[in-house]
């Protein structure tokens, strides 16, 4: 029988630099409550808030490099985030996708074009280069580059300069961080495609448990978190780790290993209060897309709050939603400042809007304008 788990939050203190931060569109979550956008009822949980920099700064530097992650601590975050993919060899590696085409100068290798493949990543035909077809020394010949240059041609000045972090580094990067800034800085790594890579015999749970036992990281008060948008390998840890663990909803679809159980369930059942219910008897907390807090409309206007904060909080769940992002392309109408996509609208109101409806902490590619928000309060 899974026990409830409890989340611990460690209130650090906030630098104040400036900067601001994005998040995919999804449609609208839980049923909405009775007020408006602009009267979100602050639920008192202030203290402690949590700044998560998503991918490191991602928005100032090529995301999943130790650069990114270094500038996100410099600036105020209190975790830097990981998303957890693995090589051939078996040893974990942080970038956003399996497929490296996009974040990597691979395709510049004339040596690797032979491993150009097309894969099935959670039912979806993706073509390209996968870290699990590369030992950790040959994805230590390419290096980073910016994600998505269209929108950041500022970060594009750094590519070519790093290269593709393990674990290992960004845990020793953390702890070194900690001391020069006297401030604990956590990790708060996230499973990459579970299914997916326990289907080809690369499991990654087994290496993240292995990595933070190893490290000393697997206690109630380690500074870690442990994510995941997929349910059962998250139910599976909660009975290896003590740390707390969070479970991702997307605004549409459904966990992939719901699909291959043929679960009908979606991730908009897991923000029911049967599902929340269910979620707290094997994680601490839910990191939503933002949208599932304050939906859009057709127009990308904000609408009304959800009761899902409310609901969360109902069942010990704290919410850590994503992701918060300066540029107009990815935030609301509200708060755009031009219909360039590139140029920064009003990150500062955002966060401010979505703290009043109680979220404990959040993900941005832009933790400085985050820290400062939470400075000023």
């Amino acid at each position: 029988m899974l026990l409830t788990r409890r989340l611990t939050t460690v209130a650090v203190a906030a630098l104040t630099l400036g900067g601001v931060a994005l998040a995919p569109a999804v449609s609208p979550g839980p049923a909405a409550a009775p007020s408006t956008t602009q009267t979100a009822v602050q639920e008192g949980r202030d203290e402690g808030f949590v700044v998560v920099g998503h991918r490191g700064a991602s928005g100032y530097r090529p995301e999943h490099t130790l650069a990114s992650y270094e500038l996100a601590a410099r600036t105020g975050a209190d975790y830097i985030e990981p998303d957890l993919v693995t090589t051939k060899d078996k040893v974990l590696v942080a970038r956003h996708e399996p497929e490296i085409s996009e974040t990597t100068d691979v395709a510049n290798h004339p040596e690797f074009a032979s491993r150009r493949t097309t894969k099935q990543v959670d039912g979806v035909a993706v073509t390209g280069w996968f870290t699990e077809d590369f030992t950790l020394a040959e994805l230590r010949t390419l290096r980073a580059k910016e994600r998505i240059p269209a929108v950041r041609q500022e970060n594009t000045i750094f590519n070519g300069r790093y290269q593709v972090p393990t674990l290992q580094e960004v845990i020793d990067l953390s702890r070194r961080l900690s001391r020069e800034l006297h401030r604990p800085i956590g990790i708060y790594p996230e499973t990459k495609h579970p299914t997916y890579f326990a289907r080809q015999g690369l499991a990654l749970e087994p290496q993240l448990v292995r990595a933070l036992e190893r490290n000393g990281l697997n206690h109630p008060g380690a500074k870690v978190f442990v994510q995941s948008f997929e349910v059962s390998n998250l139910k599976a840890l909660s009975s290896q780790l003590r740390v707390p663990l969070v479970q991702l909803i997307n605004g549409s679809g459904a966990p992939y290993d719901f699909v291959v159980a043929g679960d009908p369930r979606t991730y908009r059942d897991l923000v029911t209060p049967a599902g929340l219910q269910e979620i707290s008897t094997y994680a601490d907390g839910v990191g939503p897309t933002k949208d599932l807090i304050i939906p859009r409309d057709a127009t990308g206007k904000l609408l009304a709050p959800t009761t899902l904060v409310r609901d969360a909080h109902g069942v010990n769940l704290q919410v850590h939603p994503w992701t918060f992002r300066a540029e107009n392309s990815f935030l609301p109408l509200d708060f755009r400042s031009s219909a360039n996509p590139a140029e920064y609208g009003d990150l500062f109101a955002e966060i401010e809007l979505f703290r009043r409806t109680g979220i404990d902490g959040l993900f941005s590619d832009n933790p400085d304008v985050a820290a400062a928000q939470r400075a000023e309060r």
